[in-house]
């Protein structure tokens, strides 16, 4: 992450940093992401570059901030006094492990020897080791001394005549024994501390070829138990390193054994890639007790002995489970997909509607709950709005239909069809309820009348010549801006229903936004500069060096007119003063692009959203 702010902080003196005050987001796609700490009171998982803590109880949530890409493995040693957790980096660079002290919330070390990406790490039982397995461009087995923060030594992972190595178990007795399995690899091996060398042991399966997907180790050593992607689980032996048994015979689970985790009074809880949760036993492996979740498991994660536990799936949804009923409570859900656009309804900061792929989801601000999802599967949403009056919520898909739904229920209202050629790009609404503008893919922008029981198309307005990417409606409803990423903004009469004025700049514009005094505009776009406009004629007042790299995505004003926020793909969310132009504030914590920001009414909350499903709250930084 620091690498990223170097540059910013040379140039702008006093930039002040804006407090993170709650995410809504998982990556559910990290396999074992997912873990209950022994404490069993927090919840740790990655999002993006961010490692979360967070009190299962309270919600409260910590972040560790560290990692310069996005957290690819998680660890927590047996006692939970540390995490580590692996990144991805971009191919031939060092991919860091970071050491984390989890009382002091804070980074102990970096650990640096892999290239490419961590593919999996695992603590020894008495915390004095860290075994690190690299992603298929670097293919080697690592061991780290805990306390010197050290390698002791390394080795290829696997033999030469078979596939990547992406599991790695620890004994849970022995801190000298761990296992590492993969694609037609499954190795035990053992650390010969003196000698500093890793001796690994081929296990043998026999006529059975098989692509590890999730390892478990039983806790007295006596087994471990391998998932695999042909949907059974091998039981293996660590001390003959032969196989005990295999299953089940009949019923594999559908696309693969995603996740496997040996309970204490015996059995195993698997996780499919279809969504299945099993607790079965050895050697049939039929399901005694079994739930459907949604979204392929990637973690099984157990509450102290395992009388309650946790799963996490790949759309980001984090149930709980008790044992003995064997029913889910969906406790954390969030977007999976790049979220699109970000909107409050008029007046209030209670909620706010995000839209992602085909989900518009409402969400209560404070306590980060979704209220209510709107999903309209195979249709991707572009943009939403709510009407003035809170009756409902507008939304423009790919289909090229504008659809309304109601913000309680999440009921169809009515659908305006064939509303544009190539997909509905953009879309706002008058604060008399009264209409619809959107704007196309072909870049049309369009003026709907809507009645009780009727939308008119009142007027088609073809002047741009690329998508409409935005627009912002003046309060009195007598005019409005799209920019387009045609290169202009054009400022139009919702009167006359006629161009007013047309601003032209070397950019795709992403966004516009009035001054409250409405006399002004400012844009950006593609080429990184915040750009001032008069209205009255469309000159340009000034430029602003927006971000120093990729574009700015999305752009909102404070009711007073003071201060703006931006964010775009240097996945800075910045504040600036409308006067002076200068950047007052500076918000780090996201890791994808920044897809859409919008200040709520009242100037509590910056709430911001990214290409990697994440939705952050801001604390706003100037008493209103």
């Amino acid at each position: 992450m620091e690498e990223q702010i170097l540059p910013e902080t040379e140039t702008e003196t006093d930039v002040a940093e804006l407090e993170l005050e709650a995410v809504i987001g998982f990556n559910g796609r990290v396999p074992n992401g997912l873990k209950c700490h022994p404490d069993q009171e927090h919840l740790i998982y990655p999002l993006g570059c961010t490692v979360l803590i967070q009190a299962i109880n309270t919600n409260e949530q910590k972040f560790l901030h560290g990692h310069g890409n996005n957290v690819s493995c998680l660890a927590i040693s047996k006692e939970g006094d540390y995490i580590a957790s692996g990144q991805v980096t971009f191919m031939g660079f060092k991919a860091d492990i970071i050491l984390w002290d989890y009382k002091k919330r804070e980074l102990i070390a970096r650990l640096s020897l892999h290239k490419g990406k961590i593919e999996a790490l695992a603590f020894s039982p008495n915390d004095l080791y860290l075994v690190s397995l690299g992603g298929p461009d670097d293919g080697s087995v690592v061991v780290w001394s805990v306390a010197k923060r050290d390698a002791i030594c390394g080795s290829p992972a696997a033999g030469l005549n078979v596939g990547n190595a992406t599991n790695v178990v620890f004994s849970r007795c022995l801190d000298e024994m761990f296992v590492t399995a993969g694609n037609g690899t499954i190795r035990v091996w053992e650390l010969d501390l003196p000698n500093r060398k890793i001796w690994p042991t081929e296990c043998q399966t026999g006529q059975k070829k098989r692509i590890v997907l999730s390892t478990g180790m039983a806790d007295d050593d006596s087994f471990f138990y391998l998932g695999t992607t042909t949907g059974d689980i091998l039981k293996m032996n660590p001390r003959t390193k032969l196989l005990a048994d295999t299953g089940p015979v009949k019923d594999k689970f559908s696309l693969g054994v995603s996740a496997v985790k040996c309970l204490k009074m015996g059995g195993l809880l698997v996780g499919s890639g279809a969504g299945l949760l099993v607790f079965c036993k050895s050697p049939s492996y039929k399901p005694i007790k079994k739930i459907q979740l949604q979204g392929g498991i990637t973690s099984i994660t157990l509450r102290g002995e395992g009388h309650q536990f946790f799963v996490g799936t790949e759309e980001s949804h984090i149930y709980r489970v008790n044992f003995t009923d064997f029913k889910e409570t969906l406790i954390l859900t969030c977007h999976f997909e790049a979220v699109q656009d970000i909107v409050f309804p008029f007046g209030t900061a209670e909620l706010f509607a995000t839209c992602a792929k085909k989900d518009i989801r409402v969400w209560h601000t404070t306590s980060n709950r979704e209220l209510l999802r709107i999903t309209v599967p195979n249709m991707t949403c572009h943009g939403i709005d709510f009407m003035r009056d809170g009756k409902s919520i507008i939304s423009a898909w790919d289909d090229g239909k504008i659809r309304a739904f109601a913000p309680e229920t999440g009921r169809l209202l009515f659908a305006i069809n064939s509303a544009h050629r190539i997909g509905v790009t953009a879309i706002a609404t008058t604060s008399d309820c009264k209409r619809i503008i959107s704007g196309g893919g072909e870049g049309e922008v369009r003026v709907w009348q809507i009645g009780c029981q009727t939308q008119k198309l009142e007027e088609a307005l073809k002047e741009h010549k690329s998508s409409v990417s935005c627009i912002r409606v003046k309060r009195n409803n007598e005019e409005c801006v799209t920019a387009s990423t045609d290169g202009t903004c054009i400022i139009w009469d919702l009167v006359r229903l006629r161009r007013n004025q047309m601003i032209l700049a070397n950019t795709l514009f992403q966004c516009v936004c009035y001054h409250p005094e409405e006399f002004q505009i400012i844009t950006s776009g593609t080429d990184r500069k915040i750009a001032y406009w008069e209205v009255f004629d469309g000159s340009v007042i000034r430029e602003l060096e927006g971000s120093l790299s990729g574009s700015i995505n999305g752009m909102d004003i404070t009711q007073e007119g003071g201060h703006f926020v931006t964010g775009g793909h240097d996945h800075l969310v910045k504040v600036w003063d409308y006067n002076e132009g200068e950047v007052t504030h500076v918000g780090v914590g996201h890791s994808g692009n920044i897809m859409g920001i919008r200040v709520s009414p009242g100037n509590q909350y910056i709430i911001s959203v990214s290409a990697d499903g994440a939705i952050l709250r801001w604390k706003y930084p100037f008493a209103s």
